[in-house]
């Protein structure tokens, strides 16, 4: 059991990745606070985990909304009155956000996409920080996505969030090396979860042929399954991920099993990074 003894708090738990995180979590031993919106199917996500949670495990439910600063506050308040030390934050919690044209869609609904995703990824951060600071080690997870390395037209709230997201994550990676406190984020891949359900309901209309027509392969195939995900938040929340930092790993395509054995050259290197490509890097001279 990897996770033992450990203290984690896991946004956006109620359903779909953020719940299989939660459940993998406790597999491994973890102690785990729940929060999401819909309280109703928060219940539910903290009556299935405590099913198979040991005798010594907590299972916390709290409806929180993210882009609160208020609510997460009470949320991390919790975890010190009924859990204790603060080990891992998982910040799933997100939403695609409007589909659309950028000059067409809801603008209110444009600014609270980055409200929940970058916004909400920051404060709970910001409370995380404080408390594993003054354990000297930590580790703080954040999900981005397909909107991360490439454009995604017609959902430009997700695709700007999710960038800025792993930007965020690779900065504080640096903030945070002293005290040993490594974050990373990951993208889970092509997921079947109500998020995919949103793009199907929205229609090629709205988000454009292309993205649609794949996400309607995408769930005829079945997609990626969320236990990958899972597991690599598990491994990365491990002893065995210590000093893995500042990197956006994918759950499908990379090898992330075995990059405890390349700490050096991760450390080293770009590898996993958002970085600007120039010429040169394309074998070109433009001079």
């Amino acid at each position: 059991m990897r996770l033992k003894q450990l203290n984690a708090i896991i946004t956006g738990a109620s359903q779909g990745l953020g719940k299989a995180i939660a459940h993998r979590f406790v597999q491994e031993g973890a102690s785990v606070l729940l929060c999401a919106r819909d309280a109703e199917m928060l219940g539910l996500a903290e009556a299935d985990l405590r099913a198979i949670a040991g005798r010594e495990q907590k299972v916390i439910a709290q409806r929180c909304d993210v882009s609160s600063e208020r609510e997460v506050a009470a949320m991390f308040q919790i975890c010190d009155s009924e859990m204790g030390s603060l080990h891992v934050l998982v910040n799933n919690a997100g939403v695609y956000g409007p589909k659309g044209r950028m000059e067409e869609i809801d603008w209110g609904e444009w600014q609270r996409c980055i409200q929940i995703n970058l916004i909400g990824t920051a404060i709970a951060c910001r409370q995380a920080i404080t408390r594993l600071k003054k354990s000297g080690r930590g580790k703080i997870i954040n999900l981005s996505g397909g909107g991360a390395t490439r454009p995604l037209p017609h959902l430009s709230a997700y695709a700007a969030s999710k960038a800025a997201v792993v930007r965020l994550t690779e900065t504080l990676a640096e903030e945070l090396r002293p005290w040993h406190i490594d974050v990373n984020s990951v993208a889970p891949g092509a997921l079947n979860t109500r998020l995919l359900q949103e793009i199907l309901e929205a229609g090629p209309e709205r988000v454009g042929a292309d993205f649609y027509a794949r996400a309607l392969k995408q769930s005829e195939t079945g997609g990626v399954p969320v236990v990958l995900a899972a597991d690599l938040c598990a491994y990365l929340a491990s002893d065995q991920a210590d000093g893995i930092t500042g990197k956006l790993i994918s759950a499908q395509w990379d090898p992330w099993t075995a990059l405890h054995k390349y700490k050096d050259e991760l450390n080293s290197s770009d590898i996993y990074a958002l970085r600007r490509i120039t010429p040169e890097d394309r074998s070109q001279s433009w001079n």
